[in-house]
């Protein structure tokens, strides 16, 4: 067996390997210290290295990975076993590598076609026709695959799905363009249970001044009257409240609140514990407006407490029911209409679609046709065909048959209703050029390359610049390629990158899965919890914007905060709603793994969870998730909670469950990590005890390092920077291709990682290396299948 280098020069079991150390002489090392637990008898990690030679490392790629994948973090051998003495590790997973690297081509791989996801679908209505939307109110829930959302081959096509898209594509176009026909209806808008109403907690968009409520963004269809209904919580405080209703900053109502006297003569419908008001009727314009519902300030300071005071929401007011005055929180808010119509205003929407306005009838279907010419050039990502404006000039056509008075119009409404319905708009086809056999490669064109550009960077459809230098053919030319992404990096859409991707990797969105414990921490609200989140994302935009090194994720001095966080946090100074960045007030916190977001969603809703903490580092951060725990293994729930009348703390429980030699050989490795943040509560707070007694965070971890605080395990994280950037690197191209990461995608990893390296690990290096690397660029094309042959 033979294998290259890359240069030409062939490896033999007799040539020397890295660090000089033979090919021969690394067999035996896997031999002696690998296959007495990956062997076909044990076969642990599902892992069988008897027969394996280093020399043919390229013939076994997936066995390969797994074993440079764990030399690489120094997880092999497991704690407590033998290891071979000096650099020899580093020799094997040296060499594993250049066997592996140097044997094949890269291959690009291939995906099939991908579709707008929930995100995508919101960013680009905004971008094309200044709407935002919620895409959930049509779209089920995406599924998710590699950590990310935009895997193409999960994205299933069901028949409720195409429904969500047509359904989509009516109500998108009616709120673009306005509706003088549109039926009295009802939107209801509700208040979270975890969001505070607290006395003297504002809320970001309502007017100052005031308390609690709710902002909220309603697109009224047409000029006309609409009412305004509240459903206000009965509540124990004082009985008369204000509400302010203000549009677009404007107060257009003021309603009294009587508690328990209903408005209307509606106390027969009313609920038990609601109270409902309704505003007299109001003259809106047509348009997507900001509304904002809120309690104005009747006092300043708190409210009589004979706890304490903390901050307040529906979900912890029992925490204090015998001595807290709680204020009363709004519940939800009905916005019905239009009565009386008497028009459709001016608005963004309108404005991005009627971009010509023709003074005679005879001039209507030119304007059409200019509208979805250019309309359709950016959701269509590509200039459309005279097939596309036939095809939508029918639909025009048919809107202004039976549009009566308003036929041009609903022409425009039905033809922009066809364009977002079409297949072009929803799915992101990659043409296969005839002539391609299978299996081999072939690049993408310019105009899929802008398209795959700009959804990686901006999770939207290209701009017209990015689009006119794919219309002209020379997007792929390398200088122009790389002045587009350098342009598109520092445009204020690449935020993308912090909201989407960074979001996704870390897991963010499992925040709001843990609602720690009302009674144990009343201070944790909805608004803490997304505090918590948008300071992550800040943290990494700044990555992204000033091309800081990815290695400042993990020690970082410094983070964003608002007021409410710094306080949490324990900083001093800082003031206001608005997110500022500022200098730790200790060195207790280091980057990302002392930020809330992490901690929380790490943590059960009573404790900490050590576990969960070092499993969230295992798996998000090295890349080397533990294997899955075995069946009838009791979880540390079940574990007692004392011993001898005595409250057990997490780590004892911990130290109880691991006596299981099962469950030791996977904790060994998770819980000296998790414990080096175990003076994290669960809402992110430093503390030293637990149950009374101090808490004890000793641990090694599974290289023997010793471990204690988190500013020790980031330093130790901090030594293996090679796992930790190759993982970066992994879902930072998984989210670009929209595909999961292969084995033989390994190669251009470790490319990509070791240019970067080069570059001090700056960010814009690696999306560089992930934009100009094989695979993005190309496809490899996929076999007919006998039965498509067929037809």
């Amino acid at each position: 067996m033979r294998a290259t280098n890359g240069t030409g020069r062939a490896f033999t079991r007799e040539s020397a390997g890295a660090r000089g150390i033979t090919m021969g002489a690394l067999d035996d090392v896997v031999q002696r210290y690998c296959a007495g637990c990956h062997n076909p008898t044990q076969r642990r990690g599902n892992l069988d290295l008897k027969s394996y030679s280093v020399t043919s490392a390229n013939a076994a790629l997936p066995t390969s990975e797994k074993m440079i994948r764990k030399l690489r973090a120094q997880m092999m051998p497991p704690p407590g076993s033998k290891r071979p003495t000096g650099d020899t590790l580093d020799a094997l997973v040296e060499t594993l590598e250049r066997v592996v690297d140097g044997a094949a081509p890269v291959n690009p791989g291939t995906r099939t076609f991908q579709r707008l996801n929930r995100p995508e679908y919101e960013r680009v209505i905004r971008d094309l026709l200044s709407l935002e939307v919620t895409s959930g109110d049509w779209l089920p829930l995406d599924t998710k695959s590699a950590n990310f959302d935009n895997i193409s081959d999960v994205q299933s096509l069901s028949p409720t799905l195409l429904e969500g898209y047509l359904n989509a594509a009516a109500a998108v176009s009616r709120m673009a363009i306005g509706d003088r026909k549109a039926p009295v209806g009802q939107a209801t808008y509700k208040t979270s249970p975890f969001a505070s109403q607290h006395p003297w907690d504002h809320v970001d968009g309502t007017p100052y001044g005031t308390r609690g409520g709710l902002v909220l963004l309603h697109t009224f269809p047409a000029d006309g009257e609409y009412e305004f209904r509240l459903n206000v919580g009965g509540g124990v405080g004082r009985p008369v409240e204000d509400l302010d209703v203000s549009i677009d900053g404007e107060r257009v109502a003021l309603l009294r609140y009587d508690r328990g006297i209903a408005r209307n003569g509606e106390s027969a419908d009313a609920p038990l514990g609601a109270d409902y008001i309704r505003s007299e009727p109001i003259k809106v314009k047509a348009g997507q407006r900001k509304v904002s519902v809120a309690f104005a300030k009747s006092a300043e300071g708190p409210y009589e407490d004979l706890i304490k005071p903390h901050e307040w929401s529906r979900a912890s007011s029992g925490t204090g029911a015998a001595g807290t005055t709680e204020p009363p929180p709004l519940m939800e808010v009905f916005v019905a209409g239009p009565y009386r119509v008497t028009g459709v205003s001016d608005s963004p929407s309108r404005k991005r679609v009627f971009t010509c306005a023709p003074t005679a009838a005879t001039q209507q279907r030119a304007c059409a046709e200019q509208i979805f010419t250019r309309l359709g050039t950016r959701a269509y990502r590509r200039p459309l065909t005279a097939n596309d404006k036939a095809s939508l000039m029918k639909f025009y056509d048919q809107g202004a048959k039976n549009g009566g008075d308003n036929a041009f119009e609903e022409g425009v409404r039905l033809g922009l209703q066809a364009m977002l319905a079409s297949p072009y708009f929803v799915f992101r086809f990659e043409k296969e050029p005839t002539t391609t056999a299978a299996g081999t490669d072939y690049n993408i064109d310019d105009l899929e390359l802008a398209t795959r550009l700009s959804f990686f960077l901006w999770s939207t459809i290209p701009d017209d610049r990015l689009l006119a230098a794919a219309r002209t053919k020379t997007l792929h030319t390398p200088a122009v390629f790389q002045a587009q992404v350098k342009r598109m990096l520092a445009d204020p859409r690449a935020d993308a990158l912090a909201t989407r991707f960074a979001a996704q990797w870390l897991r963010l969105q499992d925040l709001e899965k843990v609602h720690p414990d009302a009674f144990l921490f009343p201070d944790f609200d909805l608004k803490l919890a997304q505090s918590m989140q948008r300071e992550t994302e800040l943290f990494f935009e700044d990555v992204v914007r000033n091309d800081r090194s990815v290695l400042t994720m993990f020690t970082a001095d410094s983070t964003f905060v608002n007021e409410r966080l710094a306080k949490h946090y324990g900083i001093p100074n800082v003031t206001g709603e608005g997110f500022r960045k500022v200098a730790y007030a200790d060195d207790q916190r280091r980057g990302v793994l002392g930020h809330g977001s992490v901690l929380v969603q790490t943590s059960l809703g009573n404790r900490t969870s050590p576990v969960l903490r070092g499993k969230w580092v295992m798996e998000v951060l090295l890349g080397t998730p533990p294997p899955p725990p075995p069946p009838n293994i009791p979880d540390l729930e079940q574990t007692a909670g004392s011993k001898d009348g005595k409250q057990l703390t997490t780590r004892e429980r911990m130290e109880m469950h691991r006596a299981n030699p099962t469950c030791r050989s996977c904790h060994n490795f998770m819980d000296p990590i998790g414990l080096a943040l175990d003076n994290f509560d669960v809402t992110g707070k430093l503390r030293y005890r637990e149950n009374g007694a101090l808490l004890d965070t000793r641990g090694q971890l599974y290289d023997g390092t010793a471990l204690t605080t988190p500013i020790d395990l980031s330093k130790a994280l901090l030594k293996r920077p090679v796992p930790l950037m190759r993982n970066f690197t992994e879902n930072l191209m998984a989210y670009a291709l929209g595909r999961r990461v292969e084995d033989y995608d390994q190669t251009t990893v470790r490319t990509i990682t070791r240019d970067a390296e080069r570059n001090k690990y700056k960010f814009s290096s690696f999306v560089m290396g992930v934009v100009n690397s094989k695979a993005f660029h190309s496809k490899r094309a996929e076999p007919v299948s006998a039965d498509a042959s067929q037809n």
